[in-house]
This record gives C-alpha cells, structure tokens and sequence, in this order.
C-alpha cells in the first residue's frame, strides 16, 4: 500500500532490520517445541497495533492449537527488494503482508503460490475491486485482500458553517465546486490542492470512464492523452484554482495537512489520518474537522478513488501452505475484519462489511468510496512509471499553461516508454 498519511493512505500510507526466518526445515512441522507447526508472517509497520496482534495471535492460536505463528513487523521502505529476495531464496516467511499494488511484480516472477481454487472459500465475490484486481495476475489469485484507505476530503466543519456550506448536502462534483467558490473568500482557500496530487486526479479520470494505462494484445500503453482524461484533467484544473496550492509540487511538499493547520485552509483530500496531523499541529482545530467522500459526477455514485491497501500473499516456497492458508482465512474472514476495521480505522476487505466502520467518522467516509475504488494499472511495469511519475510532470505543465492535448500526449508516450522498459 504504502499509503502516507498518508497513503497514506495512506497511505494508506509508513525500523527494525528485515530478516528471513526459515521456512524449509523438512518434515511437517518447525521446531515449535511442542510438535506445532510454527509458521512466520511478515505484517508491515501499522498494519496492526500490538494490542491487536496480541489479540489475533491468542485467538488464533486457542482455535488452531496445532500452529504456532510468529509475526514479525517490517518496515515499507526498501519492502519491495527484501520480498523479492525473500522469494527467490529457501528461508522466507510463510505469510507476507504486501502493498495491493505490488503482487503483479512478485507474482510475475513466479515467488508467489496460487490460490486461485481458494477465492469461493474466501467469499471473494465480495471482495472490494481495488484490491482484488491487483491481487490477480493473468487470471490467477495470488493475493487475498487484506484492508484497504482511501482519499477522503477533510474538511473545516467551522468555515462551512461560516460559509453557509452543508457539507452533508455535496453529493456531485458541480455542487463541490460550487461550495468551494463560496468557501474560497478573502484570505480563505476554499481547497489547498497541490498541484501533483496525481492520485486526486487519477480518481477523476476514471469517475469519466478513462484509465491510465491500457493494455491491448498483450502490450501496455499510457492512456492519460484520452478524451475521458483530458475531461478529468479539466476539472481538475478548475478545482485547483479555488486555492493557493503549489502547482509544482504534491502534497507533501509541503506538508498539506501542516498547511491546513495554520488556519485558513476549508478542505483537502487526504486519508483521515490526515486530520490527525493538522490537530497536531493546531491544537485549537480538535473536533472541528470532518469528512466526506470525494463526489462523484452524479449524486448516486460516489467519486472513484485509489485503493491503497494491503494483501496477504504465501510464497511458493514456504513449506507450510496449509497452516499458512489458515492464517490467511482467519486475519482476512469477518470476525478478524470487523476488529480490524474498528481497531486501526481502515476499510475492511469486502463491501458487506462496511458497517463495521460505521461509527467512525473518516472510516466510513472512505468505506464509500471504497467501493467503487481502483488501482493503478495492474502491470508490474507500472513501477517503472511512478519512478519517474510523467504524471505529476504533465499536471504542473499544464496548470502553468502548456496546451492539454500536447502535454499529456508526451506524458502517455513516456509511460508507454517506462513500462516497455520493464517488460510490459
């Protein structure tokens, strides 16, 4: 996911060394001791609180007495090099958390076991789409949903009031920018949105029924030069304007939640999280803050957004995929979801669970959004393109002035170009 926060988010979105225990011992079980079959389970940094961890691991172990799990928690930075080794030698783990985004990349190098026959078990009719897809490669399950964050807009519930804004009320992307302009008075930003939020734009382009990228006949192409994308490209623009965001830069240079804390900023989109920062760093803002998920074009369908998240993923080598399958099922079925889901704020994995978040303010913002979330395009060469990200490149150009149709076409051709470089 790797989501900051966020990203996240998330980001969500994220510093003990990573090390592989063994995971090849022969026979049936590790040495746990007792006979037990030990199994060891990479989880990423504030996937889960200890006080969670502890709970799962007590229950999970009272109702499978016969495996003993060690969970070790790593860190994101450098995560997609140390899995990839991990993979490629005898000694990784037997349960990996990973970023949705990222399994398309393991799964190509063949790392990862397919649990394709095990989707009905699972329920994964149910699964929410922007981690299910990048779950899958070639048709094959490889990743089984985990948790998901989102974007939200987080919002001055003072400065609405002050401005006759009933946030309640915004249901369309018309009424947003409508409310913005009335928020966007004298020294007030309406909106602080930096000008290479490439993710807020990304949502837009696909609420027109665009992409950024595609594939045909097996070969990928940058897709941002689209008519839909170019219509995105202009909302977005129009919603930029009704702020002092750079256009330049993206949103954590600086800080936006810091920008929204020094007291004249009416909303950003964020993941909730990141109202935690801007309270941070204005005490005097608690409880003045709220959410709602980005509109959509029409009231009846929320505005898409990027899913980030996680997925469980067991390598090929581990030599206890049963045990490890059983984890899996137990941390990603219902009961494990909803503590989860209420424990850390996130999005549980499946739409019928949204309820679970109810109570939770932001949660609940992004659970609706949440269900009609993507991913990036699901091509292990999409690395290759936020390495360089043309996107955010293309989005300064043209809110500097640089013609639309032009810009973006170079920035579509460079994709294409990154992801051929990696073989998709």
């Amino acid at each position: 996911m790797k989501l900051r926060l966020l990203a996240g988010v998330s980001a969500l979105v994220a510093l003990t060394g990573l090390s592989a225990c063994s995971s090849s011992d022969s026979g049936d079980a590790k040495a746990a001791g007792d006979g037990k079959t030990a199994i060891d389970v990479w989880l990423m940094r504030d996937s889960v609180s200890a006080a969670f961890q502890k709970d799962f691991e007590a229950g999970f172990e009272a109702d499978h007495p016969e495996i003993d799990v060690r969970v070790q928690i790593q860190e994101w930075d450098g995560i997609g090099e140390k899995v990839t080794a991990a993979l490629a030698s005898n000694d990784a783990p037997d349960v990996i958390e990973t970023g949705n985004t990222q399994v398309a990349q393991f799964a190509q190098s063949g790392g990862l076991k397919d649990l394709s026959d095990k989707v009905d078990e699972l329920d994964g009719d149910t699964w929410l789409k922007g981690l299910a897809e990048p779950g899958s490669w070639r048709g094959r399950q490889y990743g089984i949903p985990y948790y998901a964050a989102n974007r939200v807009v987080i919002y001055r519930k003072d400065l609405f009031e002050k401005a006759g804004v009933d946030a309640a009320r915004i249901k369309t992307r018309d009424q947003w920018i409508t409310a913005t302009k009335k928020l966007n008075k004298g020294a007030r930003q309406g909106i602080y949105l930096p000008g290479q939020n490439w993710y807020a734009y990304a949502g837009f382009v696909w609420d027109e029924g665009g992409d950024l990228a595609v594939e045909s006949g097996g070969t990928w192409k940058g897709a941002i030069d689209s008519q839909p994308a170019l219509r995105a490209l202009a909302f977005y623009e129009k919603l930029q304007a009704l702020g002092k965001g750079p256009k330049d830069s993206d949103e954590a240079q600086p800080p936006q939640a810091e920008m929204m804390a020094k007291g004249q900023v009416a909303q950003i989109i964020s993941t909730p999280g990141g109202a935690n920062v801007v309270t941070q760093n204005n005490p005097a803002l608690k409880g003045k803050l709220g959410f709602f998920p980005i509109p959509g074009k029409t009231a009846d369908t929320p505005g898409a957004v990027f899913t980030g998240g996680s997925d469980l993923v067991i390598p090929t080598v581990s030599q206890h995929h049963d045990a490890a399958f059983t984890f899996v099922k137990e941390l990603t079925g219902d009961t494990w979801q909803r503590k989860l889901a209420v424990a850390m704020s996130y999005v549980p994995n499946r739409t019928s669970l949204a309820g679970a978040v109810a109570k939770d303010p932001g949660a609940s913002a992004m659970a609706v959004g949440a269900a009609v979330g993507h991913a990036t395009p699901n091509t292990p060469g999409w690395a290759a393109v936020e390495a360089k990200n043309p996107i955010k490149d293309c989005l300064t150009a043209v809110l500097t002035g640089g013609d639309p149709a032009r810009e973006t076409a170079k920035a579509a051709d460079a994709i294409t170009a990154a992801m051929k470089s990696s073989g998709s």
